[in-house]
């Protein structure tokens, strides 16, 4: 009888993880094992089935350990090749010797874990990709100048004519100012608007006949309980002030309350007022204006919490991924509470990125600064977005260069969202702007 064992173990040891290696020794085991039609002990039919499982499986572990060696801890090839080693362990012609020698094998691939290089190497690879080119927008239309609004914008053309009114939804995003010279086409598919912008293509400076000045307040936070709401300061902790004195603004609610704008304490907002309104001085509510609404999420009521928090769990396989990959950044989970975290720290891991809990609302601004400015990316989670952390986070974000966004609640989509913003240098506030979240591909 001939014994093929000893030849495969010499062939196996022998191979190399290239391509025409791996061909050769496949094309020698299948030479050797044909060697063994002689044998009579096993059943033709038998023999020849247990030769073609046990060469599928030797194909599939030196495929796999290939892999393994190229890309170690590949997770796929690892899982194969242990598979493959536990097949061959248990057929019935492999001797002692030769089983021990598979066990050694098994117990080091286990232990291939993905080092430090091969992560860099991966994210030097998907740097190295290339990226498509946002498509461009090649209509032509006229040009006129922007003359900016308390909300909106008028479009005057070269005779000083209004041409055209645009809404501050159309215009928030491309942060207009009067003077701007823009290119704009009249709006056919959309009747609430009168014309759609193009680009900006210039500026001059316009007269102080030619436009009023205007003030704003950004980031304005609205407190107290409906039917008493107010703004006295905004999100970085800075008061509202009016020709160099504070002032406490009320709020009526019942203005800004629709399907699209609703008007609840933790609301952040935009101001906005005429400089020359005569109005300030003795009654201004009625000279400010609000100009933009950045939060539409609103803390849910206690009686809601409970519903809220059990179609949470599902949300995470109902929702379809979004575009996005962080490369492992380092993200940093500002919260008020450990409410929700497990859940929010496994959004960032879905989206290969490394969770970092910050200690926001406890820690001294000393503190607050050490943990932001080791972080790639920062996510403040708050429904109350006056706090005082919110302005620290916020300042020492923009002092060492870290991604910002915030997210209104504590929901999956919220926060999902916020570091969809974040890691693509959109808005940190999504407000009744729009903003195309790309999914990902099936």
């Amino acid at each position: 009888m001939f014994d093929y064992r000893n030849n495969i173990k010499r062939i196996l040891n022998q191979t190399t993880g290239d391509e025409k290696s791996l061909r050769n020794g496949l094309a020698a085991i299948k030479l050797i094992l044909g060697m063994t039609d002689g044998d009579q002990a096993i059943p033709k039919e038998k023999r020849k089935s247990s030769i073609e499982l046990d060469l599928n499986q030797v194909n599939m572990l030196l495929t796999s350990l290939t892999k393994l060696i190229r890309t170690q801890g590949d997770v796929q090839a690892k899982n194969t090749a242990l598979s493959a080693i536990q097949k061959l362990t248990m057929t019935p012609q492999v001797d002692q010797k030769f089983r021990d020698n598979l066990i050694d094998l098994k117990k080091n691939v286990n232990l291939s874990k993905t080092s430090n290089e091969q992560v860099n190497q991966k994210i030097f690879e998907q740097a190295l990709e290339k990226k498509e080119k946002p498509k461009k927008d090649y209509r032509k239309g006229k040009r006129y100048t922007v003359v900016r609004l308390l909300s909106g914008c008028d479009l005057v053309d070269d005779g000083n004519r209004i041409v055209y009114t645009m809404k501050e939804s159309q215009i928030h995003s491309l942060n207009l100012k009067s003077g701007d010279i823009v290119e704009a086409l009249p709006e056919e598919n959309n009747p609430h608007y009168e014309a759609e912008i193009l680009r900006i293509v210039g500026f001059r400076k316009l007269s102080k006949m030619e436009v009023d000045t205007i003030s704003t307040f950004k980031y304005a936070v609205v407190q107290g309980r409906p039917g008493h709401l107010s703004i006295s300061r905004n999100a970085q902790g800075q008061k509202l002030r009016i020709r160099g004195k504070a002032v406490l603004l009320p709020i009526d609610s019942s203005k800004y309350w629709d399907d699209n704008i609703q008007l609840v304490d933790g609301s952040i907002v935009d101001l906005a007022w005429y400089d020359g309104d005569v109005r300030l001085k003795k009654s201004p509510a009625d000279a400010i204006q609000i100009r933009w609404v950045y939060q539409l999420e609103q803390p849910q009521s206690a009686t809601h919490v409970k519903k809220k928090k059990d179609k949470v769990e599902t949300q995470a396989t109902e929702l379809p991924k979004l575009a996005l990959d962080l490369h492992y950044q380092r993200v940093g989970i500002a919260v008020g509470d450990n409410q929700n975290e497990a859940l929010l720290e496994g959004i960032v891991t879905r989206y290969n990125g490394i969770p970092i809990p910050v200690d926001a609302f406890q820690g001294k601004k000393k503190v607050i600064e050490n943990q932001i400015k080791d972080l790639d990316l920062v996510i403040l989670v708050t429904a109350f977005a006056a706090h005082d952390s919110a302005w620290n986070i916020s300042e020492f974000a923009s002092k060492y260069n870290v991604k910002f966004a915030v997210s209104s609640s504590k929901g999956y989509q919220s926060f999902e969202r916020a570091l969809y913003r974040a890691a693509k240098g959109l808005p940190a506030y999504e407000g009744n702007q729009s903003i195309q979240y790309e999914k990902a591909d099936n």
